[in-house]
């Protein structure tokens, strides 16, 4: 379960900054910054750049991502910036567009 929900109903402007698992079913503008797993569910609008252990994306996010881990971006997801990951898959129907940088 997650440590914080971001509900749908939500838009939330500024920093974020976890120890915890973050689920963003809203909107965030700003920065999170989160030392578990960040999930963008579907529908939800992520514009900040991110800094998680690792980033999984069904929404959309804008915004640059470094993951300790990895990035997945999920069918239906959408990912605008550069992404610094060890790993990084997209599954058919996923959207990307920035470049990538896997020596982490």
């Amino acid at each position: 379960m997650a440590g914080t929900i971001i509900g749908s109903g939500i838009t939330i402007e500024g920093e974020i900054t976890s120890d915890e698992e973050v689920v963003v079913a809203g909107t965030v503008r700003g920065k999170l910054s989160v030392d578990g797993g960040v999930t963008v569910e579907g529908g939800a609008v992520v514009e900040a750049d991110v800094a998680a252990a690792s980033l999984s994306v069904g929404g959309n996010v804008t915004g640059n991502v470094s993951a300790s881990d990895r990035v997945d971006l999920l069918t239906g997801g959408r990912l605008v910036g550069d992404v610094k990951a060890a790993r990084l898959t997209i599954a058919d129907g996923a959207s990307f567009k920035g470049n990538v940088d896997m020596d982490v």
